[in-house]
């Protein structure tokens, strides 16, 4: 097959490219040529930039017939709709690498595909931090209305893997596996309580092995893309970092007012944890993912998404990373308040 990425390699598309090789596919990418695709010497790349205001804009997509283009960098409308028109007649099928993000109400488990999209109060905003799920949401619908039943709807929640520079996932395996990588750190590290908390993600490698084979048999229809809703809590994440590092920190299970009290930024700040203050979001980490499934996306075993995470971080540069995450000191404070000595 002859496949368009619409974006770089450098987590995800890094994934699809090489799924994509593993299959002997004709692979083009287009991006900006901010990340360089030396590293895939069959990839004929492409320069330009999604936005047809910003010169050269899709000057380089003007020619040329593809099976299907992976779109996974596509989050305004107004832009996404510029590629997807001009290639409308070009390409077979057009995936579009959406998020978990586009629900309106995600406040209980269980969510499938069917459920309310959030909808833009101003169409014409493209303010993608206020409104990412929004803009995600309508970017769908372009897609939709240019291919129809040639589109395939792809809603990632939590991509993680090697190659992750978020910091989310990665947070935990450095935190438990490699603390060095943190700086100077207590011997506890904290953990939200409580244990059973569901958690949700996916390893890019599925995700992307997942989607090239939905091009290649021209599978239509939006799908939920994580591991399944009750696959995984908070606690098999940590017995699982436990285990690849017996050596390593010991868990403190921190009571949610606690972690409130001291203000600590959910999500970001302490990775995978969303405050119980937060009742539209109590489904989050559990939306139904069956459709998915029964297309055959599977999940590697938890362990080897660690233990290849860790390798990459061990790999990297890591001086400018952790930015966002919970700092040494205000770790050591949350251990002090919650009566653990750091």
């Amino acid at each position: 097959m002859k496949l368009l990425f619409l974006g770089g390699t450098r987590f995800l598309g890094r994934h699809l490219v090489d799924a994509a090789l593993a299959h002997g596919h004709v692979i083009t990418t287009f991006t900006r040529g901010y990340t360089a695709t030396h590293e895939h010497p069959q990839v004929v790349p492409l320069g330009g930039n999604r936005d047809p205001s910003v010169m050269p804009g899709l000057v380089a997509l003007t020619n040329g017939e593809w099976d299907a283009v992976i779109d996974t960098s596509g989050y305004v409308p107004r832009i996404v709709e510029a590629s997807a028109q001009l290639l409308d007649d070009r390409v077979k099928r057009y995936l579009f690498v959406s998020s978990l993000s586009v629900y309106a109400k995600p406040d209980r488990p269980g969510l499938d595909e069917s459920a309310p999209v959030d909808k833009l109060v101003d169409p014409a905003s493209e303010n993608l931090p206020r409104d990412y799920g929004a803009l995600k949401a309508a970017s769908e619908e372009v897609v939709t209305r240019y291919y129809d039943t040639r589109a395939t709807i792809v809603r990632p929640g939590l991509i993680v893997g090697p190659f992750d520079a978020t910091d989310r996932f990665g947070y935990w395996v450095a935190r438990f596996i490699a603390p060095s990588l943190l700086g100077e750190r207590a011997a506890q590290a904290v953990v939200p309580a409580p244990a059973s908390r569901p958690i949700q993600f996916i390893d890019a490698r599925d995700l992307a092995q997942w989607m090239v084979a939905l091009v290649e048999t021209d599978h239509a229809g939006t799908f939920n893309a994580a591991s399944p809703a009750s696959q995984w809590t908070m606690a098999d994440l940590i017995d699982a970092l436990v285990a690849a590092s017996p050596e390593g920190p010991k868990p403190a299970w921190i009571d949610e007012a606690v972690l409130t009290a001291h203000d600590v930024g959910p999500w970001m700040e302490l990775p995978l944890w969303l405050p119980p203050g937060e009742p539209d979001h109590a489904g989050f980490m559990a939306f139904d993912c069956s459709r998915a499934a029964a297309a055959g996306l599977s999940t590697r075993p938890l362990a080897e998404t660690i233990a290849d995470t860790a390798a990459w971080l061990r790999g990297r540069d890591n001086s400018s990373a952790w930015q966002h995450v919970l700092s040494a000191d205000k770790e050591r404070a949350l251990l002090t308040s919650a009566g653990i000595a750091g």
